[in-house]
């Protein structure tokens, strides 16, 4: 049965150009099916029933989490079973126009409702405490400030500003290539901050310092001249977090919603936006029309006669 989801990995990474954090998601998911089909008996994948499937959705919604304790009451999300089921979908869909398996027994699974959360963003204060550099100035801060500068400016996912290399900037006409999911390619336009800060941290007091013969073309290196990890990029920038006295929980994909956010907020047009955030569809962007309390407050105040 792994063999088959090995087959369903390289399809999503070579044909579908999928990223790497997608293809772990998937082979994660799928495995933990496989593992609940080996204790119900079940070694092949023709053998899997529609009813067995049901059953193991079923499993899932009513076992405990592993990261609490035995006699906790918290199951796990409808978020989380909604990704099981997506996977266990597309793994068949794939199998069947891959003829791996004669039938897709998958095809009605019905995906439960998602809530659509909206995206939390920080505020143009935080932004600018979090863009205030005091220190004397290292290769490490140079760099640190440059991957935020362009976070904020270009939205760009963790993944997009790991993997950018220096020949995907064009910073005289003021932007970027970007490399998006499934392989799309975006140009995004940088500001004058952003720009600065990437001048800055390529001059001689910055990358130049990091680089050793190993180094990749990567645009942001580690102390130690290597490309970043997803973990380590993340606990420099919330380092820079906390430093900026920002108390409250900030997620990788804070800064990105903070640039799409702002821009909205800011009269930008919502197709624009899809754009430069590399979204396939418009209801994906549509979630940063949610108009945020203070902002009403602000347009009541403006514009109604009796506030």
């Amino acid at each position: 049965m792994h063999s088959l989801i090995e087959d369903f990995l390289f399809y999503l990474r070579h044909e579908r150009g999928q990223s790497e954090q997608t293809q772990k998601t998937y082979s994660g998911l799928l495995g933990r099916f496989v593992a609940w089909a080996g204790t119900q008996g079940i070694t092949d994948w023709k053998s899997v029933t529609l009813s067995h499937l049901m059953s193991y959705i079923q499993h899932e919604r009513t076992r405990a989490l592993e990261t609490e304790p035995e006699n906790s009451v918290q199951k796990l999300s409808s978020e989380s079973v909604y990704l099981e089921i997506a996977a266990l979908r597309a793994f068949y869909r794939f199998a069947e126009n891959e003829k791996l398996l004669p039938s897709n027994v998958a095809e009605n699974l019905s995906l439960p409702r998602r809530w659509k959360r909206l995206p939390k963003s920080l505020t143009n204060q935080e932004i600018d405490a979090l863009l205030k550099f005091g220190e004397t100035e290292t290769p490490a801060s140079l760099c640190d400030r440059a991957i935020l500068e362009l976070a904020y400016a270009s939205g760009l996912r963790l993944a997009e500003l790991r993997s950018i290399r220096i020949e995907q900037l064009h910073l005289d006409a003021g932007f970027i290539n970007v490399i998006g999911k499934g392989n799309k390619e975006r140009v995004v336009p940088l500001g004058r901050k952003a720009v600065e800060a990437i001048q800055r941290y390529l001059g001689n007091a910055g990358r130049p310092k990091l680089v050793t013969v190993k180094s990749p073309a990567n645009l942001f290196i580690t102390r130690r001249g290597t490309p970043f990890a997803a973990n380590t990029m993340w606990l420099r920038i919330k380092n820079r977090v906390q430093r900026a006295g920002i108390a409250r929980n900030i997620t990788p994909h804070m800064l990105r919603h903070s640039f799409a956010t702002h821009l909205l907020e800011n009269g930008a047009d919502l197709r624009v936006i899809q754009e430069l955030l590399g979204h396939a569809s418009i209801s994906t962007t549509e979630v940063y029309t949610h108009v945020g309390g203070e902002r009403l407050r602000e347009i009541h105040r403006k514009f109604h006669p009796r506030s």
